[in-house]
C-alpha cells in the first residue's frame, strides 16, 4: 500500500462548476497529483482565467454552458475525450440556489430549475461519462451535496432538499455501478466563497461561533477531502458521504 499522498498521474478529470471556489479548489488538487482536467461553468471569462490559474492548456482545458442543458453536458463529455483520451474521474461540483425561503413561499418555477441544475444534471454528466468511459473503464465519481442536505435548513431548505437527492442518489449509483466504479459525496457546511456568501458576509465571527472548531471551512478544506476519495487510499470506499462541517453535527445530537 502506498503511504505517499493522493496521487492522479495519467488520469483525466471533468470537474463542473469550477470556474472557481470548491471546483476550483478540488481541480488544482488533481492537477498537483498529474492529473489532466475539464472545467465547465457558465461564463468564459472565469474559465479562462481559472485554466490559466492551473497552468495552462497542458494541464486544463475548459468547455463553457449550463448545467441544466443536455446539449452541455454532451459536449464537455465529447470535448473531454476529443482532447485527453479518456475520462477516469467525474466531480459533480455544480449547484445553484436561486430561491430562499420558506417552502411555502418558493417559487416553483425556481424550485424546478435548482432540481434540474442540481441533480438532473448530476445524474445526466453521471450517465453521459459512464458511457463514454467508465462502463468499460471504470473510475470514480464525487458529488457535491451539502451540509443541508443531511439536516434542516431553515432558509434554504429547498436547496438542501436537492442535496439530500443527491446524497440518496449518491448511494444508489454506487450500488449500481460497483465494483469498477466508485461513487461517493462530501457535505460540506459553510464554505468560505463567493456562492455561500450570503450565509456569512457581514456576520462571519457570529456564523463561526455555531461550529466546534470556531471557524468556516476553506474550498482547501473541501478539496482535500475530495482527493482523498478520488484516490486509490479510498479504493474500498464507496457509497458514503463525507461531512466536512468543522464539528456542527456534533451539535445536533
Amino acid at each position: 500500500m502506498t503511504t505517499q499522498g493522493p496521487a492522479f498521474e495519467g488520469r483525466v478529470a471533468l470537474v463542473t462548476g469550477a470556474s472557481r471556489g470548491i471546483g476550483l479548489a478540488i481541480a488544482q488538487r488533481l492537477v498537483d497529483g498529474g492529473a489532466r482536467v475539464c472545467l465547465t461553468a457558465r461564463k468564459p471569462e472565469g474559465l479562462a482565467d481559472a485554466v490559466a490559474s492551473l497552468g495552462g492548456e497542458e494541464h486544463a482545458m475548459s468547455v463553457a454552458g449550463k448545467a441544466d442543458d443536455p446539449d452541455h453536458r454532451e459536449q464537455a463529455v465529447s470535448s473531454v475525450l476529443e482532447r485527453f483520451g479518456r475520462l477516469d474521474v467525474l466531480v459533480n461540483n455544480v449547484g445553484i440556489n436561486p430561491s430562499a425561503g420558506m417552502l411555502m413561499d418558493i417559487d416553483l418555477a425556481a424550485a424546478r430549475k435548482t432540481v434540474e441544475v442540481n441533480l438532473i444534471a448530476t445524474l445526466g454528466f453521471t450517465q453521459l461519462a459512464h458511457r463514454a468511459w467508465l462502463r468499460e473503464h471504470g473510475g470514480t465519481v464525487l458529488n457535491v451535496a451539502s451540509f443541508a442536505g443531511l439536516s434542516t435548513s431553515p432558509g434554504i431548505a429547498f436547496y438542501g432538499s436537492t442535496k439530500a437527492a443527491i446524497i440518496n442518489l449518491t448511494r444508489q449509483l454506487a450500488l449500481e455501478l460497483a465494483p469498477s466504479i466508485r461513487v461517493n459525496a462530501l457535505a460540506p457546511a459553510i464554505v468560505r466563497t463567493r456562492f455561500a456568501e450570503a450565509l456569512y458576509h457581514g456576520y462571519e465571527e457570529q456564523a463561526a461561533a455555531a461550529y466546534p472548531l470556531k471557524r468556516l471551512g476553506e474550498p482547501e478544506d473541501v478539496s482535500a477531502a475530495a482527493a482523498f476519495l478520488l484516490s486509490d487510499e479510498a479504493a474500498w470506499i464507496t457509497g458514503q458521504t463525507l461531512a466536512i462541517d468543522g464539528g456542527l453535527l456534533l451539535g445536533l445530537g
